[in-house]
């Protein structure tokens, strides 16, 4: 084959090269990785031996001193299918409990608009804000008018709010939340609670990947993170802000505290109020021993397009504009978590260069099993380093099969090791997607809220 000699040295060379690369950013990633599941392992041994606990009951955290009303922000925008639903499954689950719920929408969302008023018209802790700006905005930016909002609240009433507390239209809240923020936000400036996906029988790969990921990123991930003391990050939903702190970041941004252009405001949020030296604290916490965990519940993305959208925003929010506002940080461990929170394109291109690297493997096989052309020999380097990946690899897959199944059953432990295929495809089309957004996108003109269709939960408890 005089003719295609070159092109199958060509083959050879790339498919060597790409191997390299990707064998050697993932093993620089596994064992980051690595640090992270020892780090996790030593706090639950502890934790059995009795010198901390993890998990704790509500009844055992320390008694609230002063209990005080809490403001929920629900920033809504075209969630007309959702919002009434959701906005009378909180009035219910919440009675009784000292709150105002601020539901932020748009003028020129009318849908939305008459959803929320008819549920406030029956509830009077609802408040309905109409943004000034016609919507889309971003969600920063209505979540600043909420705040405003707040503001004319207590001068109305004399009465001043203890915490605010973050939500989405399609979050079902848990009836325990505001007890658990009433007492934890009289020691820490910032408290999340875990965010547990339901798993969609209509999408048990898109939808299910989300399931995997939240499993292990709030079983392990965030727990390792606030034992370490770094910038807890805020998820958006199941989090409270001391009242006081959110006023002082306000008062540095001119009366709003947060970014109007941000498209990741809630983890931005959480590492500002950790630079400002106030605690941030991630807890896993039951009503009672044995019990579920107090946490929030929703639905994700069930489609492809859907995913790739979102995981977009959160990519450019978090790895390219977040990069450009916070900076990195100091400590040693805030600059570890930083890294490893902007390392997400680093990790696309890693895993692209891989999944090309076996794609011109099988290629060349298939050519030796159809011509006389013979493989070529891989290096004994090389051998080593790939087969220590998939040593690394296989303890991955274990961590994220475990931590799945914990939360959702040994089945679905199973079947999160094939959908972490399904979930660094998604990763590498929104990488791709996020860059090509942050490199031509305008400057003179600000983000708008690029968001998902969203459903509510059919159940009435959370499984």
């Amino acid at each position: 084959m005089p003719g295609v000699e070159p092109l199958l040295a060509i083959a050879e060379i790339t498919a060597t090269e790409l191997t390299l690369f990707a064998a050697a950013g993932f093993l620089v990633g596994a064992l980051g990785d690595l640090i992270i599941d020892g780090l996790w392992i030593g706090l639950k041994l502890r934790a059995l031996s009795g010198k901390t606990r993890s998990e704790t009951a509500i009844e055992d955290l320390r008694p609230t001193v002063r209990p005080g009303r809490h403001a929920v922000f629900v920033p809504a925008w075209q969630e007309a299918g959702v919002i009434g639903t959701m906005l009378e499954t909180t009035g219910w689950r919440f009675a009784g409990q000292d709150y105002r719920l601020f539901v932020g929408c748009y003028a020129n969302d009318p849908d939305t608009i008459a959803e929320a008023r008819a549920v406030a018209a029956r509830q009077p802790n609802i408040r309905v804000v109409i943004n000034s700006q016609p919507g889309p905005t971003t969600k920063a930016d209505c979540l600043n008018t909420l705040y405003q909002m707040l503001v004319a609240e207590e001068r109305r009433t004399e009465i001043r709010f203890k915490s605010v507390i973050l939500h989405d239209a399609e979050d079902l809240v848990h009836p325990s939340e505001i007890p658990l923020f009433d007492a934890m936000i009289e020691h820490h400036a910032l408290v999340q609670i875990p965010m547990v996906p339901l798993p969609d029988p209509r999408s048990r790969w898109i939808a299910g990947h989300y399931c995997d990921e939240f499993a292990e990123a709030h079983g392990k991930d965030l727990v390792v993170r606030a034992a370490l003391r770094a910038g807890v990050p805020s998820a958006g939903v199941g989090c409270a802000i001391r009242r006081d702190i959110l006023q002082k970041i306000a008062e540095e941004r001119g009366g709003a505290p947060f970014h109007p252009d941000s498209l990741t405001e809630d983890y931005e949020l959480g590492l500002t109020v950790a630079e400002r030296g106030g605690s941030g604290r991630f807890v896993r916490v039951r009503e009672e021993q044995g019990s579920g965990l107090i946490a929030i519940h929703s639905h994700f993305p069930a489609t492809l397009g859907a995913a790739v959208r979102q995981k977009t925003r959160w990519v450019q929010g978090i790895a390219l504009y977040g990069w450009e506002r916070l900076g990195w940080h100091r400590g040693w461990a805030d600059f570890g978590m930083r890294l490893r929170d902007r390392s997400s394109i680093l990790a696309a291109l890693i895993l692209s260069a891989a999944y090309l690297a076996m794609a011109l493997a099988f290629a060349l096989l298939l050519v030796s099993l159809a011509t006389p052309y013979t493989l070529p020999v891989l290096s004994e380097g090389l051998m080593l380093l790939l087969q220590i990946n998939a040593v690394l690899l296989a303890w991955r897959l274990m961590v994220r099969g475990f931590f799945t199944g914990k939360t959702y059953g040994w089945m679905e432990g199973l079947l999160a090791i094939p959908r972490a295929v399904i979930g660094n495809i998604i990763a590498m089309m929104a990488a791709r997607r996020a860059m090509t957004g942050y490199l031509f996108a305008p400057r003179d003109r600000p983000p708008q809220w690029d968001k998902t269709d969203h459903i509510f939960p059919e159940i009435a408890e959370a499984p």
